[in-house]
């Protein structure tokens, strides 16, 4: 590869490399990542640099996988004896092409979707974009194998040029970023190792993965100085099931979930007030009541989810006010099915009848306590629902989750309608510079300064802000979150170790901030996926360039 590289300019290199990776199949959760990060293996191991030191680039398994997946690494030490070291950090996985539908035999071929988006009417921007020839089209141009090409430039460039780097560059490719992240948890204790092996001192990260404008003609460049949070609050919901003919004499569950969703889905009141910030509402990612087919029985219970983002609200503070939701919720239904039976009696001419329809709210924490309590042996029917769904081959760690709970509320005697409120995968904390810091002064005031000079020189906009909104492995290299933010996770995360093992302590031991520099593009995620070459190929390295060598 250096071969063909080392007769092009900067952008050259970084569209030859984009072209490269797209071609170069790696689906999430499928052998197509471990390929992947064989194939940036070998790009990086024909750079000279690394042919002389061969021991600076190399692989880590990802533990337990049964893909076989790996991460990938490059080390480059510059002139000085300085600690201080960046990281370059990406992704190296993308979703699938389903949907392409019958465009997926060239979803991984730019110039054959160029010509295709050309003579393309039904979508004129689209079009438009193809005549200009300033977008490179295909899965996973800009999400995010052109992030992966910048950073390989900018390291070809570094390794030709290490009289500038007055530091150190750890370049980190990772795997499953599009999934359960299992890439950049496996990385923690990598970065452990070299910061205790090789006394190194992580100024920060630069993840580049990519932006968008935020409304039409949104010509603005946004620059984050840190990625959004996420949680994935749970509710088990388990009503009193009765004869539909009967029906006003149970608890339906989906009731319940409907009254949740209703208060939780898409309610923007819910979302941290931050200004400036582009934030986002929780929404139902999922809902689903017990029953395998048709009978009159209604459900017995009901298991809902939400993706809720989160910024800077405590853990803890978070799960007060879902529990307040779901006990409101509880309350509404009680109410209205109350209401009901008292219609359904008075236009029936029926005697007064006593039904309670009252439904405990409790957490998961909470309610282990209790079943502790009762001298119910709940470790072991954790350990039992793992060893079943391992053995019955269940390989969705929130259905996992729901069962495990389900099994906990089984083995109460009183099996009285409730719901549980706990936390299923994946969980990725907020992180962001810290300007009450020295380092995060610092690092702002490097960034602000580089991306004064670029607007000077180029007429660029750019805005900073604090939050990627979306998901990114940059969540994982710190964690802010107290001792009892901690436990409160740990506690009300049925089985965590097993289903999604993340060391928050040594999250918050390497305290690492990460800078997004992000490729630039539009259509993420869809078929129509483009990413703009001028400014990602042109512009972005020597960005992410000149904020290296500032800041170390």
């Amino acid at each position: 590869m250096f071969a063909k590289l080392i007769s092009l300019s900067l952008h050259e290199q970084a569209e030859y490399l984009t072209r490269a990776l797209v071609q170069k199949v790696s689906y999430n959760h499928t052998e197509g990542e471990r390929k992947k990060a064989g194939f940036l293996e070998d790009i990086l191991r024909s750079f000279p640099y690394f042919e002389e030191n061969k021991d600076h680039v190399w692989t880590q398994d990802i533990p337990g996988d049964e893909l076989g997946r790996k991460n990938v690494y490059a080390f480059l030490s510059g002139t000085s004896s300085s600690k201080k070291t960046l990281i370059y950090l990406a992704h190296l996985d993308t979703v699938g092409t389903e949907d392409f539908g019958p465009l997926q035999n060239i979803a991984h071929d730019p110039e054959a979707l160029h010509q295709f988006f050309l003579h393309y009417d039904a979508d004129p921007e689209l079009q438009q974009d193809a005549i200009s020839n300033e977008w490179l089209f295909g899965r996973g141009a800009l999400d995010m194998q052109s992030g992966i090409a910048v950073h390989l430039a900018n390291l070809l460039y570094f390794s030709d040029n290490l009289d500038e780097l007055d530091g150190n560059l750890l370049v980190m490719f990772t795997a499953d970023e599009e999934g359960e992240h299992r890439g950049s948890r496996a990385a923690l204790g990598e970065l452990l190792s070299l910061k205790k092996n090789l006394g190194l001192e992580y100024m920060a990260a630069i993840n580049n993965d990519f932006i968008s404008p935020l409304y039409d003609g949104d010509q603005t460049k946004y620059i984050y100085t840190g990625t959004a949070g996420k949680v994935l609050p749970c509710f088990s919901i388990f009503g009193r099931e009765t004869h539909a003919g009967e029906s006003l004499a149970g608890i339906d569950p989906t009731l319940i979930a409907a009254e949740l969703t209703a208060r939780i889905s898409q309610n923007f009141q819910l979302t941290e007030k931050l200004e400036g910030e582009l934030v986002l509402p929780p929404s139902c990612l999922f809902m689903r009541d017990d029953k395998k087919r048709y009978d009159v029985q209604t459900a017995v219970s009901c298991r809902v989810y939400f993706n809720y983002f989160v910024y800077e609200k405590p853990l803890k503070q978070l799960s007060n006010e879902l529990k307040t939701i779901a006990e409101d919720a509880s309350i509404a239904v009680e109410n209205r099915l109350a209401a009901a039976f008292k219609d359904f009696r008075n236009a029936n001419e029926l005697p007064e009848r006593h039904l309670d329809w009252k439904t405990e709210v409790t957490t998961l924490d909470d309610f282990l306590g209790c079943l502790d309590e009762k001298g119910i042996d709940t470790p072991k029917i954790v350990g039992d629902v793992l060893k079943r769904c391992t053995l019955n081959g269940e390989a969705d760690a929130r259905i996992i989750a729901f069962d495990i709970v389900e099994a906990l509320h089984q083995s109460d005697p009183e099996k009285k309608p409730r719901v549980i409120l706990f936390y299923g995968t994946p969980f990725l904390p907020a992180n962001t510079v810290d300007t009450n810091t020295d380092r995060g002064i610092f690092l702002r005031k490097c960034l602000e300064e580089v991306l004064e000079e670029e607007t000077k020189n180029s007429g660029e906009i750019f805005k900073v802000r604090k939050y990627f909104p979306y998901l990114s492995d940059g969540s994982f290299l710190s964690f802010r979150g107290s001792d009892e933010d901690i436990q409160s996770l740990k506690k009300n995360f049925p089985g965590l170790k097993t289903l999604f093992p993340i060391p928050l302590r040594d999250m918050r031991d390497l305290n690492i901030p990460v800078i997004n520099l992000g490729v630039y593009g539009k259509a993420g995620h869809k078929w129509t996926e483009r990413v703009y070459k001028p400014y990602t190929l042109k512009i972005l390295p020597e960005l992410i360039r000149n904020l290296t060598k500032r800041i170390l």
